[in-house]
């Protein structure tokens, strides 16, 4: 059966899934974050998973749950899966190196030159190899992924994370101006003709790999590259990924190459690749990372048109980007989630990104503006799990209705001389980075993908 744009693929892949997920409970010390706002956990408590959907979580198994099988992880914590809205897997290689660099010198002397390598495919398979053991291996369940401009290699990549289980969208990278000639594509009828190439080679072809369209950001890429990309998403109707308003230098450059567009999402938005608001007859899905200098308008636009920001603050703090303004967001209402951005994040640690979040609205509020209060632990955890879910539909919580993804962490690795609340140990887990060694089983889908 062919399947030529995303909506068709959101069917298959709940149809597909449910008949792989299976019917369990896992027992333990759950915790969780409700779409209501609640911060649920119990202790030895039960999370059900029926055909790789979640029953919810109980205090004792119902009774017509009894028959089916338990795995005991009593005395271990069970969280959501966490989920990435931004990260780069070619990046993956050099991850916590240059970490004194601006941006746009990190691009430059850094980044760009790695991801040419991409080029050779003895050496992305080496490399994607790395990356995606480590996310198999992580607590990340469903992901973002920014790969280069090689279809090959891209399509390598889509493998890779297929062979997971994780639930990913990869983006071959277009840019055809302000980069290296080894990663400047010829013309934007050549980079969009690669790209369509590379669609139909992977459009439906996995149960849990989507492609996703990824400008890399308005300085690489032509206003004719803009409008073909612009035909490739009605054609397909992919989601979209990209970068905005990250670093002051950026901002600026993006003015004067477009002087034409009110701020830097406008820019996106004149070719359709900015979400869309709620009278349009065409839905575009869009997540923009960093937004760390986003104007009044452009933040209005943001929420007219259900753009997802990713928060990405290990990023934003070790390339001097600045901090994101993040307490007003929520405030407004914007959809948001975080992201690691391996490589200007140091690691792919979601829970590390929970408290990097946590921590840089603590410098906001001391920084900048005195009236923004900090983010609490919970709502940086809420941000890591059912804000960010919601780009992939019922995801992020163990509510009843929701993806049954679910992470198991021994904690006891963190020795401690008298018991704490779950709340509290999940909060010394994230600040410990207990998901970079201390997984012992991975849930997706209802679907067993990783124990240890």
């Amino acid at each position: 059966m062919a399947y030529k744009n995303i909506d068709d693929l959101a069917t298959r892949e709940k149809t597909e899934i449910d008949a792989d997920g299976g019917s369990f409970a896992i027992r333990g010390d759950i915790c969780y974050c409700t779409p209501a706002g609640d911060f649920v956990t119990a202790k030895d408590g039960y999370a059900v998973s029926i055909c790789g959907v979640s029953a919810g979580v109980f205090a004792s198994l119902p009774e017509e749950y009894r028959d089916i099988p338990v795995e005991d992880y009593s005395g271990k914590l069970i969280i959501p899966g966490l989920v990435d809205l931004h990260i780069h897997a070619p990046q993956f290689a050099f991850r916590g190196t240059e970490m004194d660099l601006e941006l746009m010198t990190w691009l430059e002397h850094k980044t760009f030159p790695e991801e040419a390598r991409y080029s050779d495919l003895a050496y992305a398979e080496r490399a994607y190899s790395v990356f995606a053991e480590a996310m198999r291996k992580g607590a990340t369940t469903h992901a973002l992924i920014f790969a280069t401009k090689h279809k090959e290699a891209t399509e390598l990549l889509m493998r890779l994370m297929e062979n997971t289980g994780l639930i990913s969208y990869v983006g071959k990278v277009n840019m055809d101006r302000e980069a290296p000639a080894a990663l400047r594509e010829e013309s934007a009828e050549r980079s969009a003709e690669d790209t369509a190439l590379w669609i139909e080679a992977v459009l439906g072809k996995y149960k849990r790999t989507y492609p996703i369209l990824t400008p890399r950001f308005i300085p690489c890429c032509t206003h004719e590259l803009l409008e073909k990309l612009r035909e490739l998403q009605e054609r397909y109707g992919l989601p979209v990924q990209s970068h905005l308003s990250e670093n002051q230098g950026e901002v600026d450059f993006v003015r004067m190459l477009c002087p034409e567009s009110e701020f830097y999402g406008d820019a996106y938005d004149n070719y359709g690749l900015f979400g869309s608001d709620e009278s349009a007859e065409h839905r575009v899905k869009t997540v923009m990372a960093h937004c760390v200098y986003s104007t009044e308008a452009e933040m209005q636009r943001i929420k007219e048109n259900g753009v997802f920001v990713a928060h990405c603050p290990a990023s934003n703090m070790n390339l001097s980007s600045g901090i994101a303004p993040i307490r007003k967001y929520l405030s407004m209402g914007l959809k948001m989630g975080l992201g690691s951005d391996v490589a200007g994040g140091h690691t792919d640690s979601m829970l590390r990104a929970v408290c990097d979040a946590v921590q840089v609205s603590k410098l906001y509020w001391r920084l900048i503006d005195g009236e923004s209060k900090p983010l609490t632990f919970k709502e940086a955890f809420r941000l890591a799990t059912l804000g960010g879910g919601e780009f992939f539909g019922k995801v992020g919580s163990l509510d009843p209705g929701y993806d049954f993804s679910a992470v198991v962490l021994d904690d006891s690795l963190l020795l401690y001389p008298e018991d704490a609340p779950i709340e509290k140990r999940l909060e010394r887990s994230a600040y410990a980075a207990l998901d970079s060694y201390g997984i012992k089983a991975k849930y997706i889908n209802g679907r067993l993908t990783y124990s240890n």
